[in-house]
């Protein structure tokens, strides 16, 4: 490389992905990361599209072939069917909409643990709000008390959390990333008309979701908080375009 900067091969973060899945850590970073503002870098991570693609093809083929089927037969045995309306696809909510929020809530605090105690009680105000103009000027009142510190170099930006509360944060980080990726796929619960079904089935309908949450919450930490916007933004977007192109072209097979 040019710049002298490492990349590493989509099969090394894979393995990377799978060790910090089984013992999450909060560091290292993954190389590749360009030398400068560390906030920068979280925002807008020197990462090529294209290998976010990879991340969301991985994502999509786990689930259509394991994780998806066995959703499919808990809602068949509970009863419970899908909200989404094929024929009003919420383009803006599912590409633009829910990975910021969703972002914001579950996954910036992984890495911004002094800011969260501020930002995810008003991202989970946005997000039940759902996209309407005031949790629109929510979200972006967030951007603005996050960016303007290191925009104007306020001292404010460069405090950090004291010793031995970073300390506590990385004995309890395991704890917490897993418990942010269970809460993340138990909120999806909400795509679904649950009807009857039982209780021991719900976990099961939203395990394509805990899957992803893992890889959006080890992005998160190794990347950046604008890489796992990206890949959530992707990664929506293929089963919409799906149904999409399925219905433009062949609108038959879902009369």
């Amino acid at each position: 490389m040019g710049d002298g900067r490492q990349v590493l091969l989509f099969r090394d973060e894979l393995r990377d992905f799978f060790r910090f899945a089984l013992r999450p850590r909060f560091g290292p970073r993954l190389p590749g990361r360009h030398a400068g503002s560390g906030w920068w870098e979280d925002w807008f991570p020197g990462l090529a599209i294209g290998r976010l693609c990879k991340w969301a093809c991985f994502l999509w083929a786990v689930n259509l072939a394991f994780l998806g089927p066995i959703a499919v037969m808990a809602a068949g045995a509970g009863g419970a069917t899908h909200r989404l309306d094929i024929h009003n696809i919420p383009w803006l909510q599912a590409l633009l909409w829910a990975p910021v929020v969703e972002e914001l809530v579950f996954r910036y605090g992984l890495r911004r643990i002094a800011q969260a105690w501020w930002l995810v009680p008003a991202a989970v105000g946005a997000m039940l709000m759902g996209p309407q103009w005031s949790a629109i000027l929510l979200v972006t009142g967030i951007f603005v008390v996050c960016w303007l510190p290191y925009l104007f170099g306020m001292p404010c930006a460069r405090r950090s959390l004291a010793w031995r509360h970073r300390l506590l944060y990385r004995r309890c980080f395991p704890w917490v990333f897993h418990a942010t990726s269970l809460l993340f796929a138990a909120v999806h619960l909400y795509n679904f008309n649950l009807h009857q079904t039982p209780l021991w089935l719900m976990p099961l309908l939203v395990l394509p979701q805990w899957l992803t949450g893992l890889v959006l919450g080890w992005l998160r930490v190794k990347r950046g908080i604008g890489a796992s916007m990206l890949l959530h933004g992707i990664f929506n977007g293929g089963p919409l375009l799906l149904v999409w192109l399925v219905l433009r072209f062949v609108p038959e097979m879902v009369a």
